[in-house]
């Protein structure tokens, strides 16, 4: 086991807070959003065929490959049929990503999108229409699961194992984000129950 990158006594028990060594992706939890991303090292978002975003957009729009069309005007006919956020990796020492772009033009960029159709947003959330408060909610919850895919690209993700006189009692991994929030805490309640 890797060295913790925190430890503490708390009511006599020792805890260890290490990096989870084989976090599980959020991408295989229940997702709305469905991340199409391309690149070339990387094997980013979720499964899919499309050969870049252009495809992926000419696909969600059913429209002709062979008809030339701009990306730009694809993404806002896109727009009026599903929500969807652009995505955007940072990749420099490690990997990042978000739905606003970063400061590096030399090692970031634009690699895909999340999105949902409006017909599987009406279904998960039982409306006849999606009203622009709903779609902000969901792009809420977009930026969401990219945050928390963020912290799984970035190892953020933290385990902890609970020590009393030297013995092993307790552990649980796959604690994503800020340790001493979630994974820390968590710890200590198990210690204090």
């Amino acid at each position: 086991m890797y060295d913790p990158v925190y430890e503490e006594i708390h009511k006599g028990h020792l805890i260890k807070i290490h990096h989870d060594p084989d976090p599980e992706s959020p991408r295989s939890w229940d997702n709305l959003g469905t991340m199409v991303c391309g690149h070339s090292r990387y094997n980013l978002g979720d499964d899919h065929s499309f050969q870049g975003g252009r495809a992926f957009l000419l696909d969600l729009l059913d429209l002709d490959d062979e008809v030339p069309h701009n990306v730009d005007a694809l993404l806002v006919k896109a727009e009026k049929m599903a929500v969807i956020l652009p995505l955007y990796l940072y990749d420099h020492s490690g990997l990042a990503m978000n739905t606003t772009g970063f400061h590096c033009p030399w090692d970031s960029g634009q690699v895909g999108f999340i999105y949902a159709t409006l017909a599987k947003i009406r279904e998960e959330h039982n409306v006849a229409r999606v009203s622009s408060s709903l779609r902000e909610k969901i792009a809420d919850q977009f930026r969401s699961e990219v945050s928390t895919y963020h912290d799984y690209l970035c190892g953020n993700v933290y385990g902890y194992t609970i020590e009393k006189d030297g013995e092993p009692i307790d552990s649980c991994w796959g604690f994503l984000g800020d340790y001493q929030t979630y994974c820390l805490e968590e710890a200590r309640n198990v210690v204090a129950a």
